[in-house]
C-alpha cells in the first residue's frame, strides 16, 4: 500500500520536469528571438540614420534613383537572413520539443512493456490469448509511433528544402529586380 503514494509521487514528479524542460525550452526559443528582433531594430535604426543624411546630399533626381536602386539588394538579403535566423531558432525549439517528447514516449512505452510483462507472469492460466492479444497490440502501436515519428521527421526535412528553396528564388529575384533597377537609373544618367 505505501509504493502506491510513493509511484503518484514520483510519476508527479516526472510530470513537473517535463513540464518544466518544456517551459525552458520555450524560454529559450522566445529569448532567442527577442535578442534577434533587437538586434535587427538596433542595425535598422543605425542604416536609416546613415541613408538618411547620405539622402540629404542627394542633389539632382539620378542621385535619387541610384541610391533607392541601391537600396533593393541589402534590404531582400536582410529580410532574406532574417527569415533564417527566425526559422532556425523555430526549427530549435521544435527539435528541442521532439526530444522531449521521444524521450518520454520511450520511457512510457518500456513502462507499459514492463506492465504487460508483470502481467503475463501473474496472469491466471487460460488468461494466455489476453496476454499475447496484449503484446500484440503493443508491438503494433510501437510500429506505428514509429512509423509517425519517421513519416514527421521526413515531412520537417521535405518542409526544410522547400523553405531553402523558396529563400534562394526570393533572393535570386530580388538581386535581378537590383541589378535591372541599377541598370535602368545608369541608363537614366547616361542620358
Amino acid at each position: 500500500m505505501n509504493t502506491m503514494p510513493k509511484e503518484m509521487m514520483e510519476t508527479q514528479k516526472a510530470a513537473l520536469d517535463a513540464m518544466m524542460a518544456v517551459q525552458g525550452s520555450m524560454f529559450n526559443g522566445f529569448e532567442k528571438l527577442v535578442d534577434l528582433n533587437l538586434k535587427v531594430m538596433k542595425a535598422t535604426m543605425d542604416e536609416v540614420s546613415q541613408k538618411t543624411h547620405e539622402a540629404m546630399g542627394v542633389k539632382d533626381a539620378q542621385e535619387v534613383v541610384a541610391m533607392s536602386s541601391s537600396l533593393v539588394q541589402p534590404t531582400a538579403e536582410k529580410a532574406a537572413a532574417y527569415g533564417k535566423h527566425v526559422y532556425d531558432i523555430v526549427a530549435g525549439v521544435q527539435a528541442d520539443l521532439a526530444k522531449l517528447t521521444e524521450g518520454k514516449m520511450a520511457e512510457s512505452q518500456k513502462q507499459l512493456a514492463e506492465l504487460v510483462e508483470q502481467f503475463s507472469r501473474n496472469a491466471p492460466s487460460g488468461a494466455e490469448g489476453t496476454v499475447a492479444m496484449l503484446k500484440s497490440s503493443l508491438a503494433q502501436a510501437n510500429a506505428a509511433y514509429e512509423s509517425m515519428t519517421k513519416a514527421a521527421k521526413q515531412a520537417a526535412e521535405a518542409a526544410e528544402k522547400n523553405l531553402q528553396a523558396a529563400s534562394a528564388q526570393a533572393f535570386k529575384a530580388a538581386t535581378e529586380a537590383a541589378n535591372t533597377a541599377t541598370k535602368a537609373a545608369g541608363r537614366r544618367r547616361a542620358a
